[in-house]
């Protein structure tokens, strides 16, 4: 069943790539709200908006912007219930969906909401909507609890989403799209290489910073040498704070301490490289590997790497595993082989994106130069490619590349709506199918490169099944060579699917909502 969305309905809005900031906090709030609909991005229109405003205006501006975008589809159904009459000019609209959110959500005094925000309407030439502006306004000021439990009483989603939300999720569909609308916490993931978990808590606690230590526990069937499930559990230790803070506040952050992530997002690296020292070891066990073979190193891939959380997160474990001995004595070498060399590739498809790859790096001193000087054999390439046609392995012969391939898989995002709120306005329901295909494509490009006994790590930000556990299946029809990894009840995060497990963004204390699923090439 097609639904339809809660849009605008308005083909007045005139289309601009420049954002024009200057006027009063609200309008240029206003004019920021205006891009978004125009297909910009939060992320690229939140720092021109806040760098165009003095310090003590910023804290406002952002929560008033966030909060708009957070309760956008609620207001829109309010404010269509509180016209007479259609309203479809999508600047008038905007400016009032502002004004209710100081009304309802930010406690702005009755006078400064209504006054400001009319004030607003004139200064983006809207001068003529401004009787009712003030009135819409005015109304819902003398009884703002009433309108704030309309506004609240059902979801702020596009409808498109929220029935297929439905559909997915029926029995957590209220507490989930109600978390959708909520601020999500902020993690840390601390560098091992630097600090403990503890020690960093420690800290920041000598910082006034609060925050708490949060332990995911991962459990999951790894097939062994002789072809038997070995029962294997890790566990991944995050902090998360009580408030968000800047980073620039966070002890020793620019010397790579810690990384702002999420703590579903640490899963990844971890899962993944837990399973490429399964099949380190079983390639050690097994004495019918061809001796030619290139026994000693390990070939990995870091597939739509950009910003490059999870790749800074697997150089960490892959500097301090000490079951990867880099270098043995002699007298060693015939009982105890060694990895001499792990080569690491890192892909993505947009320059832009590649570039915060390395400065990300740079900051956790995981870059090349880093590396070597640390003596580390691991050869790092981030490569700007197409992950649905790049070939790992150039023009060699041989196609069976990597041992070990992470793939974070475009997807819709809607997993991520309370840290990215832009996202329930700027998808659509085309965009899930689009994404669908494309994830196809990647997987059966990338699935003939990896290794017998290799790993694929599969991993997205979305909450919709197409996207994950139906996607899983039906890759696992296409491939008689691919077997699904079982995660077992030793797992404290994510609800099991028929593949993989689901993180759902369901309260204010937990993680994003993300998807995993861990598959291993049985036979060429």
């Amino acid at each position: 069943m097609r639904q339809t969305s809660t849009a605008p309905r308005n083909n007045k809005l005139k289309r601009s790539s420049n954002l024009i900031m200057n006027g009063s906090v609200r309008v240029r709030v206003i004019r920021t709200l205006l891009a978004i609909q125009n297909g910009q991005s939060l992320s690229s229109v939140l720092d021109p908006l806040l760098n165009s405003l003095h310090d003590g205006d910023k804290g406002f501006a952002h929560a008033l912007l966030l909060t708009t975008l957070r309760q956008w589809h609620a207001l829109a159904r309010l404010l269509d219930s509180l016209a007479d009459n259609p309203i479809d000019e999508i600047e008038v609209r905007t400016t009032i969906q502002v004004g209710l959110v100081q009304l309802l959500y930010l406690e702005v005094a009755d006078h400064a909401a209504i006054h400001e925000t009319v004030e607003a309407a004139k200064e983006i030439e809207f001068a003529h909507a401004t009787g009712l502006i003030n009135a819409i306004l005015r109304k819902v000021a003398k009884n703002p609890s009433k309108f704030r439990k309309k506004c609240d009483k059902k979801h702020s989603l596009p409808n498109w989403l929220a029935y297929q939300l439905k559909q997915d999720w029926s029995e957590q569909y209220d507490e989930l799209t109600q978390g959708l609308r909520q601020a999500a916490p902020m993690f840390l993931r601390v560098n091992s290489g630097v600090s403990s978990v503890e020690d960093y808590q420690q800290a920041l606690d000598g910082a006034e910073i609060e925050a708490d230590l949060v332990e995911l526990t991962s459990g999951f069937n790894l097939m062994s040498s002789s072809d038997t499930a070995t029962p294997t559990t890790l566990s991944t230790k995050g902090l998360r704070l009580h408030q968000s803070t800047a980073v620039n506040a966070l002890p020793h952050f620019a010397e790579g301490a810690a990384s702002v992530q999420d703590m579903h997002a640490q899963l990844a690296a971890p899962l993944i490289h837990t399973a490429l020292m399964n099949k380190v070891s079983a390639d050690k066990s097994n004495t019918d590997i061809d001796s030619d073979a290139d026994n000693n190193q390990l070939h990995i891939l870091d597939a739509c790497a950009a910003p490059g959380g999870k790749l800074a997160h697997w150089l960490e474990l892959l500097s301090l595993d000490e079951s990867l001995s880099f270098h043995v004595k002699q007298e060693d070498a015939e009982t105890s082989p060694v990895i001499n060399n792990i080569k690491v590739t890192a892909i993505d498809n947009e320059a832009p994106r590649i570039e915060r790859i390395y400065e990300n790096l740079q900051r956790l001193n995981l870059t090349q130069q880093d590396l070597e000087q640390a003596e580390k054999n691991i050869a790092l390439n981030i490569v700007c490619a197409d992950a649905t046609t790049w070939q790992g392995a150039g023009k060699k012969k041989s196609k069976l590349v990597f041992d070990a391939i992470l793939l974070d898989s475009p997807c819709t995002a809607t997993g991520v709506i309370r840290r990215h709120p832009d996202i329930s306005i700027l998808r659509t329901e085309e965009d899930v199918e689009q994404t669908a295909l494309l994830q196809a494509d990647i997987l059966h490009n990338l699935w003939p490169q990896l290794k017998v006994g290799g790993y694929l790590l599969y991993v997205t930000c979305s909450i919709l099944k197409q996207e994950n556990v139906e996607q899983m299946q039906e890759f696992l029809t296409h491939y008689n060579n691919a077997t699904a990894i079982e995660f077992t009840e030793d797992c404290n995060w994510g609800i099991a699917q028929a593949i993989g497990r689901q993180c759902l963004p369901i309260d204010n204390m937990g993680g994003d909502g993300f998807y995993y699923a861990l598959l291993q090439k049985t036979a060429q």
